[in-house]
């Protein structure tokens, strides 16, 4: 599956609050909807081009580099 052109993932983001990320995510690429998901959680596992997940720790905080999927 091809996505439509734009941003497509943040390491740069890693150590940023998920909210500030979220915004700045979507923001960057208005295709996608970032969602921020507390570590441990489950998610469905299925590719789309309109989402990115924004994993946090038990402080809010990124760990892991946001991309779309």
């Amino acid at each position: 599956m091809e996505c439509p052109p734009g941003k497509s993932s943040w390491p740069e983001l890693v150590g940023t609050k998920g909210e500030v990320a979220e915004g700045i995510i979507e923001r960057e690429n208005i295709n996608v909807n970032a969602i921020v998901v507390p570590e441990g959680s489950s998610v469905i596992l299925d590719f789309r081009c309109d989402r990115v997940w924004v994993w946090v720790n038990k402080d809010g905080v990124v760990y892991r580099v946001p991309r779309i999927g």
